[in-house]
């Protein structure tokens, strides 16, 4: 079966929805971790709780990208 291809700004605008996404979900669950491995140290789960912050930070800085992508490209579109 063959895709019916979209056009650049679509696939940028869908990246950065699905990053923008998972970045809050990541850090949602990254600072619950982190009350949780507060209440409990010396276990593993404030490094889990931290590694999920900065995922989600990355995650929120390529949904940045893409949205500055999806703008460039919509602005050097050809006006008909």
């Amino acid at each position: 079966m063959s895709e019916i291809p979209q056009p650049p700004s679509t696939h940028w605008r869908t990246s950065a929805m699905i990053a923008r996404f998972a970045g809050m979900v990541a850090i949602a669950l990254g600072f619950m971790l982190g009350m949780y491995g507060l209440d409990e140290p010396g276990t593993h789960w404030l490094r889990t709780a931290l590694g999920l912050l900065v995922t989600g930070m990355l995650a929120q800085g390529y949904a940045l990208y893409c949205s500055i992508k999806r703008m460039q490209q919509l602005q050097d579109r050809p006006k008909s």
